[in-house]
């Protein structure tokens, strides 16, 4: 089981997508894994062949435990499969798991993924269906399906809501939340910084790119502030990473965490991936679709698990300096207000001009405020040359 968070402890299976004897890559979705946060979509981490699917329908199961064997290099995976020890019937406390050196040397995989295991029936649900049942807080595994192909219809799934009362999602992520930010504000020696940004040429430019494309194409000043606060990280690369067992991890690349309101109430911070190398028209796609499936409930693993830093920008609710808590393991939050008109001097003359606050919250383990300055600097001068964020 991946962990999906700081908050997370453990999840509950909900299918496979997948079976043994199955050929898989990298990244593919091979299962649902539902959370406090909703209902995930899990990738596999490791390519090969699925031997072995130990993790069934409505079973709890704590992170980093045994979902699925995977061999690899051309080994035999009906050997890895009748090697490895069968499942607990459903409801049974599970034996301890082996560890991944043990796997490895049985020539397996840990997969970061959970279903039914072989001798068990595979859920036949179509998407909507398991979206509404996301929705109603309903476990697929508990409803009867009443076609005649036995597949799961959103009927069902409100059949079986009416049956029994949904249990309060929205209270399980605000304790969720609660414990990852106490976790934060007790172990993290928090700095806090802030500027205020003239982004009246960035605007300007703005608006003059989006009168000249369709309106499908045109983007919004968010993606803007996130390719900067991108491009600024590569000045800082010591706010961009995860502070575990006592030392500094650097990111991977500029996965940036964008907080997301859900409709139901609640936060999710799903990650927009290498947004460093991306044009801002391929900024403004992957930030609508991630908005998109964030609303829906159709988060991917990788996006929940490999933020490296977290963006709120409290703009749109009229909000014009947000000060963040850290979210732990990560070392940095950067906070962006609403532009708001003021007058400013520039080139001796009082002018009227739109600015924003900017903020950064850091870890001070790892980085002291003559960095977290160097990076509002940087943010900052990266919007006043708005061309170059294109």
């Amino acid at each position: 089981m991946p962990s999906l968070g700081a908050d997370m402890e453990d999840g509950t299976f909900v299918e496979w997508h997948v079976e043994p004897g199955q050929d898989v890559k990298r990244g593919q979705v091979i299962c649902v894994v539902e959370t406090q946060k909703g209902a995930i979509d899990v990738e596999i981490w490791e390519g090969g062949v699925l031997a072995k699917l130990t993790a069934s329908p409505g079973q709890k199961i704590p992170v980093g435990q045994v979902m699925a064997l995977v061999a690899t290099g051309g080994e035999d995976w009906k050997s890895i499969a009748a090697a490895a020890p069968s499942p607990p019937p459903s409801g049974e406390p599970r034996p301890e798991t082996p560890g991944r050196e043990t796997i490895q040397t049985a020539a397996a995989v840990v997969a970061a993924s959970g279903a039914a295991p072989p001798s068990s029936k595979r859920l036949k649900v179509s998407p909507a269906a398991r979206r509404r049942a996301q929705e109603l807080g309903i476990d697929l595994a508990a409803v009867k399906p009443s076609g005649t192909l036995g597949a799961i219809s959103i009927a069902d799934v409100e059949l079986a809501a009416a049956a029994k009362k949904p249990p309060d999602r929205q209270a399980a992520m605000r304790a969720a939340i609660a414990a990852a930010m106490s976790r934060s504000n007790r172990e993290i020696p928090h700095y806090y910084l802030a500027t205020e940004i003239n982004v009246e040429r960035a605007l300007t430019w703005l608006e003059k790119r989006n009168a000249a494309v369709p309106i499908g194409a045109r983007a919004l000043f968010a993606a803007m502030e996130l390719k900067a606060v991108a491009l600024a990280l590569r000045e800082t690369p010591e706010l961009n990473g995860f502070y575990e067992s006592g030392a500094f991890r650097p990111g991977p690349g500029m996965h940036l965490g964008v907080a997301v309101s859900l409709r139901g109430g609640g936060l999710v911070a799903p990650a927009l991936h290498d947004v460093d190398k991306l044009s801002l028209s391929d900024l403004m796609a992957r930030l609508k679709d991630l908005l998109r499936r964030a609303r829906s409930g159709q988060l991917r693993s990788s996006e929940m698990s490999d933020p490296t830093i977290t963006v709120t920008n409290l703009g749109d609710l009229g909000v014009e300096i947000v000060f963040g808590v850290i979210y732990p393991p990560q070392v940095a939050l950067v906070g962006i207000g609403r532009s708001t008109m003021k007058p400013c001097v520039i080139d001796g003359a009082i002018v009227p001009a739109r600015v924003v606050h900017a903020t950064i919250s850091a870890d001070h383990r790892v980085s002291d405020g003559m960095r977290g300055a160097r990076f509002l600097v940087e943010l900052d001068r990266l919007l006043q040359q708005p061309e170059g964020l294109a």
